[in-house]
């Protein structure tokens, strides 16, 4: 007995490209004989006949084989939420500004869901962060990112210490502190300064925000560490951003400690010569723009593998 293939397709509402796109994408899934299924508080907006109306919680990913989002990071960083417990893998359109997660442009959409339909993708998993945040020995907050956990300055600057591995680093008077994975290295941690760190590699990031200190580098450890920031009592109140979704109050004399995620997020890639997929290097020089005028690659001219020729 053959069971049909079920897409959830969600998209940032708020953005008549992206329900014009959703529809598209719908329309030809449907088409190709494809379930659709389609978020009950997004179902208005996008108004596909034909696809089934489910709840935004856990259920609407029963036996779903993939989840398609039409919009830009914050887009994808949301469907996380629903996909990442559930282990099913998320494939971006984007329809924002950079869409470093995003695996097709909007240009190339048909193109993607050729793929989908085919079957002509891969998935490729990305290490996310467990946080915890303590306040007199007790945990008061607790949750993941994908991207980055970030604690930050109400109003007046932070006072903290850093900690890797149980042991203090340094003392900063800074606007925040930023933990991120290799994902998020191209998001916040990039604005605060950090390295770019490609996907595959495996490491958490540290990066001091407007740090007041002469050691204040952006570090990059063991995906093994665990990393903390103590707030000082004496300093002013603060804030957590996860992926910039979820927040939480911080007092002072809290401790925020991250470590490596027990649960990935997958990410779908597309296979195939015409595919919209691309190595990481070629993300970086198209989202950013970087001039690579000049480069001649390697000479081939008949040299053994792994060697240059000029």
């Amino acid at each position: 007995m053959n069971i049909k293939r079920t897409i959830l397709v969600t998209a940032h509402t708020g953005r008549e490209a992206a329900v014009l796109s959703a529809r598209l994408v719908m329309n030809r899934l449907i088409d190709a004989g494809l379930n659709v299924r389609v978020l009950d508080d997004e179902a208005e907006e996008i108004g596909c006949a034909g696809a089934d109306v489910v709840p935004d919680h856990a259920s609407a990913l029963d036996d779903a084989e993939l989840i398609i989002v039409l919009g830009g990071d914050g887009t994808l960083l949301r469907a996380a939420e629903l996909a990442r417990p559930a282990r099913v893998p998320l494939l971006g359109v984007n329809l924002g500004h950079v869409g470093f997660l995003a695996e097709a442009e909007v240009e190339d959409l048909n193109v993607a869901v050729d793929r989908v339909v085919e079957g002509r993708y891969e998935v490729e998993e990305r290490m996310t962060i467990e946080v915890l945040v303590r306040l007199n020995g007790s945990v008061v907050a607790q949750t993941w990112a994908l991207n980055e956990a970030s604690v930050e300055k109400v109003d007046r600057m932070l006072e903290v210490v850093a900690e890797i591995d149980g042991r203090p680093l340094s003392r900063w008077g800074c606007d925040g502190v930023i933990c991120a994975t290799p994902t998020g290295s191209t998001a916040y941690a990039f604005s605060a300064g950090g390295p770019v760190v490609w996907p595959e590699v495996e490491a958490l990031l540290l990066v001091p925000n407007s740090a007041h200190a002469l050691f204040a580098r952006p570090m990059v450890v063991s995906p093994r560490s665990t990393l903390a920031v103590e707030i000082i009592p004496e300093t002013s109140p603060a804030v957590l951003w996860c992926d910039g979704r979820r927040r939480f109050d911080i007092p002072p004399g809290s401790r925020l400690e991250v470590r490596r995620g027990t649960v990935p997020v997958r990410l779908a890639r597309l296979l195939g010569a015409e595919s919209t997929g691309a190595p990481f290097t070629d993300r970086l020089v198209a989202k950013f723009g970087l001039p690579v005028e000049g480069w001649r690659g390697r000479v081939r001219t008949g040299s053994a593998p792994g060697e240059l020729s000029g």
